[in-house]
Protein backbone atom coordinates (compact mmCIF):
# COMPACT_ATOMS: atom_id res chain seq x y z
CA UNK A 1 0.00 0.00 0.00
CA UNK A 2 1.17 3.46 -0.99
CA UNK A 3 0.85 5.67 1.74
CA UNK A 4 1.95 9.09 0.03
CA UNK A 5 -1.73 8.08 -1.82
CA UNK A 6 -3.50 7.30 1.10
CA UNK A 7 -3.56 11.37 1.68
CA UNK A 8 -5.47 11.75 -1.30
CA UNK A 9 -8.58 9.55 -0.69
CA UNK A 10 -11.00 9.61 2.24
CA UNK A 11 -9.63 7.52 4.48
CA UNK A 12 -9.71 8.06 8.64
CA UNK A 13 -6.90 9.06 10.28
CA UNK A 14 -7.02 6.05 12.52
CA UNK A 15 -6.81 3.55 9.19
CA UNK A 16 -3.73 5.84 7.77
CA UNK A 17 -2.23 5.19 10.96
CA UNK A 18 -2.61 1.80 11.33
CA UNK A 19 -0.96 1.20 7.57
CA UNK A 20 2.05 3.21 8.95
CA UNK A 21 2.80 0.59 11.55
CA UNK A 22 1.92 -2.28 9.48
CA UNK A 23 4.30 -0.81 7.32
CA UNK A 24 7.18 -0.01 9.71
CA UNK A 25 6.80 -4.12 11.43
CA UNK A 26 4.88 -2.85 14.36
CA UNK A 27 1.88 -4.97 16.10
CA UNK A 28 -1.42 -3.42 15.81
CA UNK A 29 -3.09 -3.60 18.91
CA UNK A 30 -6.84 -5.16 19.56
CA UNK A 31 -8.40 -1.93 19.27
CA UNK A 32 -6.90 -1.50 15.82
CA UNK A 33 -7.85 -4.85 14.75
CA UNK A 34 -11.52 -4.15 15.78
CA UNK A 35 -11.26 -0.73 14.14
CA UNK A 36 -10.21 -2.69 11.10
CA UNK A 37 -13.26 -4.68 11.20
CA UNK A 38 -15.72 -1.56 11.90
CA UNK A 39 -14.68 0.90 9.12
CA UNK A 40 -12.07 -0.60 6.64
CA UNK A 41 -12.93 -1.13 3.70
CA UNK A 42 -12.47 -4.85 1.73
CA UNK A 43 -9.70 -3.07 -0.74
CA UNK A 44 -7.80 -1.12 2.47
CA UNK A 45 -7.47 -4.48 4.72
CA UNK A 46 -6.40 -6.41 1.47
CA UNK A 47 -3.92 -4.13 0.33
CA UNK A 48 -2.30 -4.30 4.08
CA UNK A 49 -2.23 -8.36 4.18
CA UNK A 50 -1.07 -8.65 0.63
CA UNK A 51 1.47 -6.31 1.65
CA UNK A 52 3.05 -8.91 4.99
CA UNK A 53 2.27 -11.70 2.56
CA UNK A 54 4.76 -10.31 0.50
CA UNK A 55 7.09 -9.95 3.19
CA UNK A 56 6.66 -13.01 4.50
CA UNK A 57 6.52 -15.54 1.78
CA UNK A 58 6.73 -13.50 -1.47
CA UNK A 59 4.79 -14.99 -3.96
CA UNK A 60 4.68 -18.23 -3.08
CA UNK A 61 1.61 -19.82 -2.38
CA UNK A 62 2.11 -23.74 -0.80
CA UNK A 63 -0.02 -26.80 -1.01
CA UNK A 64 1.01 -30.53 0.34
CA UNK A 65 -0.12 -34.32 -0.80
CA UNK A 66 -2.39 -35.38 1.36
CA UNK A 67 -5.37 -37.47 2.50
CA UNK A 68 -7.55 -37.68 5.52
CA UNK A 69 -8.56 -40.33 7.62
CA UNK A 70 -11.92 -40.03 9.75
CA UNK A 71 -11.72 -43.07 12.14
CA UNK A 72 -15.61 -42.21 13.21
CA UNK A 73 -18.66 -39.57 13.29
CA UNK A 74 -19.62 -41.08 16.49
CA UNK A 75 -18.95 -38.61 19.13
CA UNK A 76 -20.58 -38.16 22.94
CA UNK A 77 -20.08 -34.06 22.52
CA UNK A 78 -23.03 -32.30 20.49
CA UNK A 79 -21.80 -28.92 19.47
CA UNK A 80 -24.54 -27.08 17.42
CA UNK A 81 -22.97 -26.34 14.25
CA UNK A 82 -21.69 -29.60 13.56
CA UNK A 83 -23.47 -31.55 10.92
CA UNK A 84 -20.79 -34.46 10.86
CA UNK A 85 -21.36 -36.38 14.28
CA UNK A 86 -23.52 -38.98 15.44
CA UNK A 87 -24.31 -38.97 19.15
CA UNK A 88 -23.06 -42.16 20.50
CA UNK A 89 -26.61 -43.32 21.40
CA UNK A 90 -27.74 -43.41 17.96
CA UNK A 91 -24.14 -44.70 16.63
CA UNK A 92 -25.94 -47.16 14.22
CA UNK A 93 -26.13 -44.08 11.72
CA UNK A 94 -22.46 -43.35 11.90
CA UNK A 95 -19.41 -44.86 11.07
CA UNK A 96 -16.87 -46.83 13.09
CA UNK A 97 -13.54 -47.71 11.47
CA UNK A 98 -11.27 -50.32 12.73
CA UNK A 99 -7.13 -50.31 12.75
CA UNK A 100 -7.04 -52.73 9.95
CA UNK A 101 -9.50 -50.77 8.06
CA UNK A 102 -7.59 -47.18 8.57
CA UNK A 103 -4.23 -48.80 7.78
CA UNK A 104 -6.40 -49.63 4.70
CA UNK A 105 -6.70 -46.16 3.33
CA UNK A 106 -2.92 -45.52 4.09
CA UNK A 107 -2.26 -48.60 2.06
CA UNK A 108 -4.28 -47.16 -0.92
CA UNK A 109 -1.52 -44.45 -1.52
CA UNK A 110 1.42 -46.75 -1.70
CA UNK A 111 4.14 -45.96 -3.81
CA UNK A 112 2.53 -42.48 -4.95
CA UNK A 113 4.50 -39.41 -3.03
CA UNK A 114 2.09 -38.31 -0.56
CA UNK A 115 3.72 -36.59 2.28
CA UNK A 116 1.29 -36.46 5.15
CA UNK A 117 -1.60 -38.26 6.57
CA UNK A 118 -3.99 -36.06 8.68
CA UNK A 119 -6.63 -38.00 11.12
CA UNK A 120 -9.40 -36.19 12.94
CA UNK A 121 -13.31 -37.01 13.60
CA UNK A 122 -15.56 -37.71 16.35
CA UNK A 123 -15.13 -38.33 19.74
CA UNK A 124 -15.70 -42.43 20.44
CA UNK A 125 -15.87 -43.64 23.94
CA UNK A 126 -14.41 -46.95 23.03
CA UNK A 127 -11.66 -45.49 20.92
CA UNK A 128 -9.27 -44.81 23.93
CA UNK A 129 -5.61 -43.54 23.80
CA UNK A 130 -4.18 -46.72 23.34
CA UNK A 131 -6.39 -47.63 20.76
CA UNK A 132 -4.83 -44.47 18.67
CA UNK A 133 -1.18 -44.94 20.15
CA UNK A 134 -1.81 -48.71 17.73
CA UNK A 135 -3.24 -46.99 15.00
CA UNK A 136 0.00 -44.25 14.82
CA UNK A 137 2.42 -47.12 15.39
CA UNK A 138 0.31 -49.04 12.58
CA UNK A 139 0.53 -46.61 10.55
CA UNK A 140 4.49 -45.72 11.06
CA UNK A 141 5.39 -49.07 10.67
CA UNK A 142 3.66 -49.28 7.22
CA UNK A 143 5.40 -46.15 5.97
CA UNK A 144 8.18 -44.72 8.65
CA UNK A 145 8.54 -41.54 6.46
CA UNK A 146 4.53 -40.37 6.30
CA UNK A 147 4.18 -37.23 8.71
CA UNK A 148 1.53 -37.85 10.67
CA UNK A 149 -0.94 -35.08 11.61
CA UNK A 150 -3.56 -36.51 13.99
CA UNK A 151 -6.71 -35.18 16.62
CA UNK A 152 -7.84 -31.98 17.87
CA UNK A 153 -7.49 -30.73 21.19
CA UNK A 154 -10.87 -31.87 21.37
CA UNK A 155 -10.01 -35.47 20.86
CA UNK A 156 -6.83 -35.26 23.20
CA UNK A 157 -8.86 -33.73 26.29
CA UNK A 158 -11.37 -36.62 26.24
CA UNK A 159 -8.94 -39.35 25.63
CA UNK A 160 -6.11 -38.14 28.03
CA UNK A 161 -8.62 -37.45 31.06
CA UNK A 162 -10.48 -40.60 30.08
CA UNK A 163 -6.98 -42.94 30.85
CA UNK A 164 -6.26 -40.53 33.93
CA UNK A 165 -3.20 -39.14 32.26
CA UNK A 166 -1.86 -35.54 32.37
CA UNK A 167 -0.97 -33.69 28.64
CA UNK A 168 1.72 -34.27 29.11
CA UNK A 169 2.19 -38.04 29.64
CA UNK A 170 -0.58 -38.73 27.19
CA UNK A 171 1.41 -36.46 24.80
CA UNK A 172 4.71 -38.24 24.88
CA UNK A 173 2.57 -41.65 24.52
CA UNK A 174 1.60 -40.63 21.28
CA UNK A 175 4.52 -39.33 20.02
CA UNK A 176 6.10 -42.19 21.34
CA UNK A 177 3.76 -43.99 18.55
CA UNK A 178 4.55 -42.00 16.02
CA UNK A 179 2.90 -38.67 16.17
CA UNK A 180 4.54 -35.92 14.09
CA UNK A 181 1.76 -32.31 14.52
CA UNK A 182 -1.15 -31.58 15.80
CA UNK A 183 -4.18 -29.80 13.56
CA UNK A 184 -5.54 -26.80 14.68
CA UNK A 185 -9.42 -27.81 15.09
CA UNK A 186 -11.53 -27.77 17.67
CA UNK A 187 -10.30 -23.94 18.49
CA UNK A 188 -13.84 -22.87 17.56
CA UNK A 189 -14.22 -19.34 19.25
CA UNK A 190 -12.17 -19.30 22.88
CA UNK A 191 -14.56 -16.56 24.27
CA UNK A 192 -16.25 -18.44 27.34
CA UNK A 193 -19.80 -17.25 26.75
CA UNK A 194 -19.58 -17.95 23.08
CA UNK A 195 -18.33 -21.29 23.64
CA UNK A 196 -21.00 -21.82 26.27
CA UNK A 197 -23.61 -21.54 23.60
CA UNK A 198 -21.95 -23.73 20.85
CA UNK A 199 -19.97 -25.86 22.15
CA UNK A 200 -20.73 -26.32 25.96
CA UNK A 201 -19.70 -29.64 26.85
CA UNK A 202 -16.51 -29.86 24.96
CA UNK A 203 -12.51 -29.05 25.89
CA UNK A 204 -12.64 -25.62 27.01
CA UNK A 205 -10.27 -22.09 25.60
CA UNK A 206 -7.89 -22.99 28.35
CA UNK A 207 -7.73 -26.49 28.09
CA UNK A 208 -7.71 -25.87 24.08
CA UNK A 209 -4.43 -23.79 24.61
CA UNK A 210 -2.70 -25.57 27.56
CA UNK A 211 -2.56 -28.95 25.06
CA UNK A 212 -1.15 -26.97 22.38
CA UNK A 213 1.82 -25.29 24.47
CA UNK A 214 2.20 -28.82 25.77
CA UNK A 215 2.94 -30.16 22.11
CA UNK A 216 5.07 -26.83 21.30
CA UNK A 217 7.00 -27.58 24.50
CA UNK A 218 7.30 -31.48 23.66
CA UNK A 219 8.73 -30.33 19.97
CA UNK A 220 5.46 -31.18 18.21
CA UNK A 221 4.24 -28.11 16.23
CA UNK A 222 0.63 -27.64 15.39
CA UNK A 223 -1.82 -25.27 13.54
CA UNK A 224 -4.64 -23.23 14.61
CA UNK A 225 -8.29 -22.67 13.97
CA UNK A 226 -11.12 -20.15 14.47
CA UNK A 227 -14.59 -21.01 13.96
CA UNK A 228 -16.39 -17.12 12.74
CA UNK A 229 -19.24 -16.09 10.76
CA UNK A 230 -21.55 -17.77 13.66
CA UNK A 231 -23.02 -15.87 16.94
CA UNK A 232 -19.67 -14.07 17.67
CA UNK A 233 -18.58 -11.26 16.84
CA UNK A 234 -15.93 -8.72 15.78
CA UNK A 235 -14.78 -8.69 19.57
CA UNK A 236 -14.52 -12.28 19.94
CA UNK A 237 -12.75 -12.65 16.93
CA UNK A 238 -10.25 -10.18 18.08
CA UNK A 239 -10.00 -12.01 21.29
CA UNK A 240 -9.59 -15.32 19.81
CA UNK A 241 -6.59 -14.23 17.70
CA UNK A 242 -4.98 -12.34 20.68
CA UNK A 243 -4.85 -15.74 22.89
CA UNK A 244 -3.12 -17.54 20.12
CA UNK A 245 -1.04 -14.94 19.02
CA UNK A 246 0.30 -14.33 22.88
CA UNK A 247 0.95 -18.15 23.20
CA UNK A 248 2.93 -18.14 19.58
CA UNK A 249 4.64 -15.07 21.16
CA UNK A 250 6.10 -17.76 24.53
CA UNK A 251 6.30 -20.97 21.97
CA UNK A 252 6.74 -20.18 18.42
CA UNK A 253 4.86 -23.54 17.86
CA UNK A 254 2.04 -22.62 15.43
CA UNK A 255 2.55 -23.14 11.38
CA UNK A 256 -0.24 -21.21 10.28
CA UNK A 257 -3.63 -19.95 11.09
CA UNK A 258 -6.83 -21.39 9.39
CA UNK A 259 -9.73 -19.02 9.93
CA UNK A 260 -13.37 -21.46 8.83
CA UNK A 261 -16.34 -20.92 7.71
CA UNK A 262 -19.59 -21.27 9.44
CA UNK A 263 -21.30 -23.45 7.39
CA UNK A 264 -25.49 -23.86 8.03
CA UNK A 265 -26.39 -27.14 6.64
CA UNK A 266 -27.68 -30.02 8.92
CA UNK A 267 -27.02 -28.45 12.39
CA UNK A 268 -28.81 -26.80 15.35
CA UNK A 269 -27.60 -23.58 14.14
CA UNK A 270 -29.21 -23.55 10.50
CA UNK A 271 -31.55 -20.69 11.21
CA UNK A 272 -28.04 -18.41 11.33
CA UNK A 273 -27.14 -17.23 7.56
CA UNK A 274 -23.76 -17.63 6.33
CA UNK A 275 -21.05 -14.85 6.42
CA UNK A 276 -20.93 -12.96 3.10
CA UNK A 277 -17.66 -13.35 0.90
CA UNK A 278 -16.78 -10.04 1.36
CA UNK A 279 -16.74 -10.94 5.05
CA UNK A 280 -14.64 -14.17 4.93
CA UNK A 281 -12.64 -12.31 3.05
CA UNK A 282 -11.66 -9.46 5.27
CA UNK A 283 -11.43 -11.85 8.03
CA UNK A 284 -8.80 -13.61 6.13
CA UNK A 285 -7.21 -10.24 5.84
CA UNK A 286 -7.24 -8.80 9.00
CA UNK A 287 -6.00 -12.36 10.61
CA UNK A 288 -2.75 -11.92 8.25
CA UNK A 289 -2.37 -8.45 9.87
CA UNK A 290 -3.37 -8.95 13.51
CA UNK A 291 -1.27 -12.41 13.70
CA UNK A 292 2.37 -11.05 13.06
CA UNK A 293 4.06 -13.65 14.28
CA UNK A 294 2.26 -16.18 12.78
CA UNK A 295 4.17 -17.54 9.60
CA UNK A 296 1.15 -18.51 7.23
CA UNK A 297 -2.44 -18.20 6.83
CA UNK A 298 -4.04 -21.14 5.11
CA UNK A 299 -7.60 -20.98 3.21
CA UNK A 300 -9.21 -24.47 3.35
CA UNK A 301 -10.38 -24.71 0.00
CA UNK A 302 -13.07 -28.10 0.38
CA UNK A 303 -14.45 -25.33 2.68
CA UNK A 304 -14.21 -22.40 1.17
CA UNK A 305 -14.40 -23.49 -2.66
CA UNK A 306 -11.65 -23.46 -4.55
CA UNK A 307 -12.72 -20.27 -6.68
CA UNK A 308 -12.74 -18.78 -3.38
CA UNK A 309 -9.89 -20.32 -2.07
CA UNK A 310 -7.55 -18.24 -5.33
CA UNK A 311 -9.32 -15.44 -4.82
CA UNK A 312 -8.66 -15.72 -0.86
CA UNK A 313 -4.69 -15.71 -2.30
CA UNK A 314 -5.39 -11.30 -3.12
CA UNK A 315 -5.93 -11.10 0.78
CA UNK A 316 -2.98 -12.57 2.58
CA UNK A 317 -2.96 -16.22 1.73
CA UNK A 318 -0.35 -18.10 1.19
CA UNK A 319 -1.35 -21.91 1.81
CA UNK A 320 -4.42 -23.41 0.14
CA UNK A 321 -4.03 -26.91 2.15
CA UNK A 322 -3.43 -30.18 0.12
CA UNK A 323 -4.57 -32.36 -2.48
CA UNK A 324 -7.11 -34.33 0.18
CA UNK A 325 -8.42 -37.08 -2.52
CA UNK A 326 -11.96 -36.73 -1.23
CA UNK A 327 -11.37 -38.00 2.18
CA UNK A 328 -13.27 -35.52 4.37
CA UNK A 329 -16.47 -35.48 5.13
CA UNK A 330 -16.54 -33.13 7.79
CA UNK A 331 -17.27 -29.84 5.72
CA UNK A 332 -18.97 -31.32 2.83
CA UNK A 333 -21.62 -32.85 5.22
CA UNK A 334 -22.27 -29.34 6.64
CA UNK A 335 -22.74 -27.52 2.84
CA UNK A 336 -19.30 -26.51 2.28
CA UNK A 337 -18.59 -25.30 -1.51
CA UNK A 338 -16.64 -28.98 -2.20
CA UNK A 339 -18.90 -31.44 -2.06
CA UNK A 340 -16.45 -33.96 -3.26
CA UNK A 341 -13.31 -32.34 -1.98
CA UNK A 342 -10.34 -34.14 -4.25
CA UNK A 343 -7.92 -32.10 -6.71
CA UNK A 344 -5.07 -33.16 -8.10
CA UNK A 345 -1.62 -31.51 -8.09
CA UNK A 346 -2.09 -29.59 -11.65
CA UNK A 347 -5.22 -28.47 -10.65
CA UNK A 348 -4.11 -27.28 -7.61
CA UNK A 349 -0.92 -25.62 -9.32
CA UNK A 350 -3.08 -24.41 -12.17
CA UNK A 351 -5.24 -22.81 -9.73
CA UNK A 352 -2.53 -21.13 -7.74
CA UNK A 353 -0.38 -19.71 -11.11
CA UNK A 354 -3.71 -18.28 -12.64
CA UNK A 355 -3.62 -16.10 -9.32
CA UNK A 356 0.01 -14.80 -10.48
CA UNK A 357 1.58 -16.79 -7.49
CA UNK A 358 3.92 -19.18 -7.21
CA UNK A 359 3.23 -22.98 -6.36
CA UNK A 360 5.56 -24.49 -4.08
CA UNK A 361 4.84 -28.24 -2.83
CA UNK A 362 5.44 -27.96 1.02
CA UNK A 363 5.52 -30.60 3.73
CA UNK A 364 3.65 -30.59 6.61
CA UNK A 365 6.51 -28.11 8.60
CA UNK A 366 6.60 -25.70 5.22
CA UNK A 367 9.72 -27.39 3.93
CA UNK A 368 10.10 -27.08 -0.16
CA UNK A 369 9.58 -30.07 -1.97
CA UNK A 370 9.37 -28.30 -5.30
CA UNK A 371 8.70 -24.78 -6.88
CA UNK A 372 6.54 -24.84 -9.51
CA UNK A 373 7.96 -21.67 -10.74
CA UNK A 374 8.98 -22.84 -14.04
CA UNK A 375 7.42 -25.99 -14.65
CA UNK A 376 4.70 -25.81 -17.43
CA UNK A 377 1.62 -27.59 -16.42
CA UNK A 378 1.97 -30.47 -18.57
CA UNK A 379 5.24 -31.47 -17.14
CA UNK A 380 3.56 -31.85 -13.66
CA UNK A 381 2.72 -35.64 -12.52
CA UNK A 382 -0.52 -36.44 -10.49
Amino acid sequence: MDLANISTHHIKPELKAIAQKVQEGKRITDEEGLFLFEHASLGFVGSLANEIRQKKNGDKVFFNRNFHIEPTNVCVFSCQFCAYSKLYAKREEGWELSIDQMLHIVKKYDNQPITEVHIVGGVHPKMNLQFFADLLKAIKTHRPALHIKAFTAVEYDYMFRKAKVSVEAGLKFLIEAGLNSIPGGGAEIFDEEIRQKICDDKVDAKGWLEIHETAHRLGVPSNATMLFGHIENYRHRIDHMRRLRELQDRTHGFNTFIPLKFRNKDNDMSHIPESSITEDLKTYAIARIYLDNFPHLKAYWPMLGRQNAQLSLSFGVDDIDGTIDDTTKIYSMAGAEEQTPSMTTDEIVTLIQQAKRIPVERDTLYNEIKNYATTPLTSIEN
